[in-house]
Order: C-alpha cells, then structure tokens, then sequence
C-alpha cells in the first residue's frame, strides 16, 4: 500500500444546471487528469451528474431518465479507469427519489448510499423532493437494467482501506453517519455536498471537516458544488478540502470560474495505529452500530514504485512555523510552569536548585524555574543556579551561564568539580589522561551530587534538564544528569528546546538577558566533559557523535506517535531532507537511533517525576513502557535491507 499512502481527490467539475451529458463530459475529463497523476479515490460534489439547484425539475421525467443514462454513460466510458469513483445523482426507488452517492470503479456500480439528512430550513427545501435513507425499505436500487446495494452503511473495502461515505447535511447533525461509519472500519470518509456560501460559513465548515476527521480518527474527502450552479438566490463557491485526523491537508480556492482537482495522500498506517491505541474508540459500538452493515470490495489501484506524495512532510514536527509556535511556546511554558509550582507547593520548599552549563537545556530548566517562582510569587533570589565548572568548561560557555543567571535576578553558586574528580580518580584508580566513559561519567554525576546535597542543604528540589531527545538516545549519564527531584523538560525535544530559548529572548527578557540566550542558541550542542581544544572551542560535539538532533527528533516522532516501520521512517525522512542529508546519512544516523533506543530503554524505565508536554512521551508512567532488555534485531535487520 506504499507504506500506507492513499492518493485521494476531491473534485469540482464546471457543470451546466440539467444538462447531465455535458456535467459528465466534465467530470470524465477530471477522472482522466485525476488517474494520470495516480489518484485511486476520487470524488465529485451533490448532484454533480444533474447539477444540484434544478429544484422542481427533480419531478421532471425527463430530467430523471437523462440523469439516469448519463450516469451510465459515464460508468460506462470510464471502465478502463481503475479509479474508485463517487458521484452525486438522483434517483427513483420505492417510488420516491432520493438525493445519491453511487460509487463505480472501472466499468462497474458498486453501490448507491443515499442521503440520510434531508435539509428542509432557510434557503434549503430538499424534503420536497427527496426521500431520507432511514426511509427507505429495499436494501437495493435499480439503475437501467440491474440492481445494485442501496444503504447508509455501505463500507468498500480494498485490504486496510474501508471508504465510508456521506451527503453534504448528513456532516452538520449532532452524530452524522461519518461517526458510525468509522466505528464500523472506514478510514477514508467522502463528503459529496453542494454547499452554499455565506459569511463566516467557510471558517466553520473548515473546522467542522477537520474536527470530523479528528474525532473517526479517519481521512475526510469533501467534494462540493461550485461555479455553474444557479445563482438564482445562492452562489457555490466550489470546495475541494482533504482532511487527516484533525489537519487540512489541501484545499482548493474558492469563487473560481475554473474546474478544480484537488488532491493528497491519506495515511491509513496512521490513522489505523491511532485507532488501535486510542482503546476509547470503539466503546459502546455494540449500542451504536446498526446491523445491517454492508461490505463491498473494490480494487484499489496499484502505483509501480515509491509513492510520489503531494503532501508536505514536516522535518521538525515538533515545531511549528509561524504565529502557531508563538502559540505552542506560550502553552508549553503555561505546562511546565503549572507543573513545576504544584510540586514546590506540595514539597513546601524554599529554593530550586538549577545546574547551569550554559547549554540550552539547563537555560530552559532556569526559564522555566524562573517563571514558576514569578507565578508563586516568590523571590527569584531564592532560585540557586550552580555553576561546576569541569575538565570540559570552555569560557564561552562558563560566561554565558554566570551573565544568565545574574542577568535573571538568581543566586549564584559556583562549584568546581576539578578537584573533587581527581580525588574519586585516584580513588578508584583511574588514569585522569584516559578520556573514556568512566572519565565523562564521573564528571556528570558529581555535578548530581553537588546539586543534590545543596537541596538539601537549602530545604530545595533539584530541576532537572535533560530533555526527550537525549532521553530517546540514552544520551545521559545513569544516576548523574539522568536524575533530579522534578524533571521539567522531560517530554520537550531538542529541536523545540532551541526555539522555546530564542522565543524567550525575542519576547519576556531584558537586553541583557536576550543577548546571552541568544548566544546560548548559537553554540554547539555538547556535554563538555572532554577538555577544550588549543584554541578553547568546544570540542565534544554531541551531533558528531549521535548524529543530528533534527533526524533523531523527525525519527522519534514517527516510531512513537504512529509506530512507524523503519521503512516507513526511512522514506518519510527522504522526502523530508531530501535537499540536507542524502539516503545514506539517513540510513546511518536511523540506524543509530534504533540502536540507541533499545538499549537505553533502562533509563528511561527509572525517570523523574514531570509534565507531560506534548503527544510524544517517554514516561515510564504514562506513554512508553517497554522491557528494558526488549531486542532492536527486527528494526536494525529491516534498516540493513534499505537502499
């Protein structure tokens, strides 16, 4: 299924208002344009055979036979297209018509699931001329000279791929059929509607489509009328919108006198993982779902090759662009802060205790600590920030963690931890000119034990720094910066840890203050535990070791938040990155990554206590519980066979 990408589209064709041959001359014309680019589901607007706002002529035997053989015809013109087709008609049954969606694939009607809700306020009449799905009897329609299944609860079906569809109103009610439609397996739900325009509706309609997808966890494909209709006392404006559980894939403009064809990809990989974790979903289902759910396969067409996707793929998913990370980093902090303030309310203590090392992980820790006593109303001189400066300790870093800190209004502490290494060095006997793991270990957990003993000295709690990427790498020393009395940046990655950083200096700091964080964001990402070269730069580079903190991030994201295939993540990074790391440099870093998270899974299993901030989490309490000796092969064997 191309890692489960279905190209969907949602198509609004020019029509002539009764004019049935030529509305489906149009509409062949998009299905060809729509199959060459490799769509496998495609769907037109309400009515889009007749045209929607014929009104009286509905009774009219002569339009309703024409409707008729025009649908035919066009079924019958497109049966070498292998292309799932839904498209709107009326038809006649029990000697009442009703408002249609007849879906037909390569030659064939596969079925007829007619409108439920029948609008009859304002400027709608359609109880005039059609008739309610919960009306009807007969469970088949005939259409010229064969019968074919007619319901609401028609489910075609190609392997994972369940397509459910509704009618226009049938979206607007308090529980439309697209709700028990998803709980009875589509993933993919087609809207055909025709409507109107009016001031304010788009917004709502918009929001409607993509709360829709969000609350069936499905793809919601909304084809609806548009230039061509008559504008006796309405006007369509033609919306072509393509949803994904809660996000708006692609839309078409509006108020165009020109056909549109709007297309994208529906993950069903994603929208299935969703379902299966979220086990709320199918509560009450026995009461819910009607019995006489009909199935009907179909072929969903096959694309030769990779996917060619016309979706966008984020490469920092974690962080949004524009005004909407200005709104995720205001809500962040609000998380952290209200986080931190219940448990020093609860702890009943006096003081934080932060470790600065002028890296933008304890810079965020000190933001937030900050923020939390400015909320509690407590001084921030009571705010102790430690400095403990190693082997490691370049100026630059050194500097900017003391200005910070005085720049904020907090105590400083400086301790170094030279002399007390040395000491444990020769303790244990250890050579000081071996920089191995025991030399960097040692460091990270003497600076704990300093941080821990002055809490307690103070009557204070320890905030801890370490973040989610490093908690997914494993990059953290066990019991040293691994530990702390209140983790607050525990569920935060590093891409989004920079950008909380800048946007405090570009909007709640003083000058000072914001030239120092600035600085902060623009050095190198590194523990610091291996000494400084010649000339006194950085030189452990943490990204030079564990590879990009963006790639990590992007494949973080997708194994949790989807449980996504290597394969799947493989591909996904390509088309993310394709212009910043080549095939193998992704491949390389992925497999350091599934390395890595399997066999660091110990540390994760003992975190501290803290908030959880956004859909991906590592708290053995909450989001991730895996065995700590779980086995990587399957994923690493699947990565060794990528090319």
């Amino acid at each position: 299924m191309n890692y489960g990408f279905v190209k969907v589209a949602a198509a609004v064709p020019h029509v002539q208002v009764a004019d049935c041959f030529y509305n489906i001359q149009q509409m062949e014309g998009l299905m060809r344009q729509a199959s060459d680019k490799g769509v496998q589901i495609i769907a037109f607007p309400e009515m889009s055979v007749t045209a929607y706002t014929c009104l009286d002529l509905f009774a009219q035997q002569t339009l309703l036979k024409n409707a008729e053989q025009a649908l035919l015809k066009l079924v019958s013109d497109t049966a070498d297209l292998n292309i799932l087709t839904i498209a709107g008609a009326s038809l006649v049954t029990e000697n009442r018509l009703i408002n249609a969606a007849i879906a037909f694939q390569a030659g064939k009607i596969l079925g007829v699931v007619p409108k439920t809700y029948i609008p009859n306020y304002k400027e709608f009449q359609e109880q005039r001329w059609f008739t309610s799905a919960t009306e009807l009897r007969d469970k088949t329609v005939s259409i010229g000279d064969r019968t074919y299944p007619l319901g609401s609860h028609l489910l075609f079906t190609a392997g994972q791929v369940k397509v459910g569809i509704e009618i226009c109103e049938d979206l607007w009610v308090p529980v439309p059929p697209s709700s028990l439609l998803a709980m009875e397996g589509a993933n993919i739900l087609v809207n055909i509607s025709a409507s109107n325009e009016l001031i304010g509706k788009h917004h709502y309609l918009r929001s409607l489509i993509c709360q829709q997808s969000a609350r069936c966890m499905a793809g919601y494909v909304y084809a609806s009328a548009g230039f061509g209709e008559s504008s006796t006392d309405l006007v369509f404006a033609g919306n072509g919108i393509i949803a994904e559980n809660g996000t708006l894939l692609e839309e078409s403009p509006r108020f165009t006198m020109q056909e549109q064809l709007v297309i994208s990809e529906i993950d069903i990989e994603n929208l299935q993982n969703d379902r299966q974790v979220n086990t709320s979903f199918m509560h009450g289902a026995s009461t819910l779902l009607a019995s006489e759910t009909i199935t009907i396969p179909f072929a969903l067409s096959e694309n030769s090759g990779q996917p060619v996707l016309t979706r966008s793929v984020d490469p920092h998913p974690f962080t949004p662009s524009g005004d909407a990370l200005k709104e995720r980093c205001e809500e962040i902090f609000q998380i952290q802060v209200a986080g931190l303030a219940k448990r020093i309310v609860h702890t009943h203590s006096r003081t934080a205790v932060v470790g600065i090392s002028g890296g933008l992980d304890s810079t965020l820790a000190l933001l937030v600590t900050v923020m939390t006593f400015d909320a509690l109303n407590i001084p921030r001189n009571q705010i102790l920030g430690i400095t403990m400066p190693g082997f490691g300790t370049t100026d630059r870093t050194y500097t900017n963690a003391c200005d910070l800190i005085r720049s904020l209004g907090v105590t400083l502490k400086e301790i170094s931890i030279k002399d007390a290494c040395l000491q444990h060095f020769k303790d244990i006997s250890h050579n000081p000119s071996v920089h191995d793991v025991t030399y960097e270990n040692s460091q990270a957990r003497e600076r704990t034990q300093i941080l821990m003993d002055v809490a307690n000295q103070e009557n204070g709690m320890v905030i801890g720094t370490g973040d989610l990427s490093e908690l997914a790498l494993g990059w953290a020393t066990y019991n040293g910066d691994h530990m702390s009395m209140y983790g607050v940046n525990g569920s935060i990655p590093k891409t989004l840890v920079r950008y909380l950083v800048e946007w405090v200096a570009h909007n709640r700091v003083d000058e000072a203050s914001r030239a120092t964080l600035l600085d902060i964001v623009d050095t190198p990402i590194s523990p610091e535990l291996i000494p400084a070269d010649e000339n006194g730069n950085i030189k452990q580079k943490t990204e030079d070791l564990v590879g990009p903190y963006e790639l990590h991030d992007f494949f973080l994201y997708h194994f949790l938040r989807f449980g996504s295939s290597p394969a799947k993540i493989y591909f996904l990074a390509q088309q993310a990155f394709g212009g910043s790391y080549d095939k193998e440099t992704i491949r390389k870093w992925l497999h350091t990554f599934f390395r890595r998270f399997f066999q660091q899974q110990f540390k994760r299993s003992c975190l501290p206590d803290g908030p959880k901030v956004g859909s991906v989490s590592l708290s053995p309490r909450g989001d991730w519980r895996m065995p700590s000796d779980a086995m990587a092969t399957l994923w690493l064997k699947e990565i060794e066979g990528l090319n």
